[in-house]
C-alpha cells in the first residue's frame, strides 16, 4: 500500500531536531518514531498522529479529523488528519507538536528481553 511520500517528507523536516527519530514502515505506511514511542505517520495521503485519549478527544472537534479506524473499532489513542488539515507548515507543525508533547509524557519501554537460543531438534 502506498503513501503519501511528499507528506511523509515534510514530517522528516517538523522532527529534523529530534534526534532520536526513527522511520518503520507500519499500518501500511510509514511511522515516526521518538524514543521507540510512535508520534506520527502517513497512511495513504493522512496524516497518523497518536494523541492519547484525552488527545484524540480534543483533536476530533477540529475540523480535517477523524478516528483511526484499523481493523475494528476505533484506536483510542490516534486519529487522522486528513490533507486539507494539513496544507499549510504551520498546520503540520501543529499537529505533530502536539503528538511529540502527548508522547513526551509517556515512560521509556523496557528493553526487550533477550531470548535464548533454542536446542537443535534431534
Amino acid at each position: 500500500m502506498a503513501y503519501d511520500e511528499q507528506l511523509a517528507e515534510r514530517i522528516r523536516v517538523v522532527l529534523a531536531d529530534a534526534p532520536d527519530m526513527i522511520e518503520r514502515k507500519m499500518f501500511g505506511g510509514i511511522a515516526f518514531m521518538l524514543g521507540e514511542h510512535m508520534v506520527c505517520g502517513v497512511v495513504r495521503e493522512n496524516l497518523m498522529l497518536r494523541l492519547g485519549p484525552a488527545g484524540v478527544d480534543g483533536a476530533l472537534a477540529e475540523p480535517h479529523t477523524r478516528p483511526m479506524t484499523f481493523t475494528g473499532p476505533p484506536m483510542r489513542s490516534m486519529v487522522y488528519v486528513e490533507p486539507a488539515g494539513v496544507r499549510e507548515e504551520a498546520d503540520l507543525e501543529r499537529w505533530v507538536g502536539r503528538a511529540r508533547v502527548f508522547v513526551a509524557t509517556l515512560p521509556p519501554k523496557k528493553p526487550k528481553r533477550e531470548r535464548r537460543p533454542r536446542p537443535p531438534r534431534l
